[in-house]
């Protein structure tokens, strides 16, 4: 009896092209709310401007985490002042002149809430140049930094 593999690997690329789409457009997206009262006098929000009655206007911001430009090119480590291997990843970065910033996640309310954005589940968690890693090891780290 042979076993037949379903087509995955199209589908799956289908999606991370659509997804990718997606992502690339929707942070350059505008829309405008509108914000009125009907003739029952209750509250309405919409994207299309409503006939015969004058709206309000207003911006909705939302806020991304977003890497400053100064740090785009250091390596960014979420830590704590416990953890070993949070230890380990500092004296490595001081002994080999590797420019970072350190955010403990125990005493900093907004790093603790990016770390949960980044998907944190573990310490430390090293950002270089886009990529990500959980943990520390010397030769998972100079994989990461080349």
């Amino acid at each position: 009896m042979a076993f037949i593999q379903p087509p995955y690997e199209s589908t799956n690329m289908k999606t991370i092209i659509l997804l990718a789409g997606l992502f690339i457009f929707s942070s350059n997206t505008y829309c405008e709310v509108y914000k009125w009262t009907d003739a029952n006098g209750k509250v309405r929000y919409g994207d299309r401007k409503p006939k015969a009655i004058e709206p309000q206007t207003f911006e909705i911001k939302i806020d991304k985490p977003v890497t400053p430009a100064k740090e785009a090119e250091k390596v960014v480590m979420y830590s704590t002042s416990w953890s070993v291997h949070c230890e380990d990843a500092r004296k490595y970065l001081s002994s080999h002149n590797i420019p970072f910033v350190n955010y403990d996640i125990e005493q900093d309310v907004e790093a603790n809430k990016r770390y949960s954005e980044l998907g944190g589940k573990g310490v430390p968690l090293i950002l270089y140049k886009g990529e990500q890693m959980t943990g520390f090891s010397e030769a998972q780290f100079e994989q990461l930094y080349q």
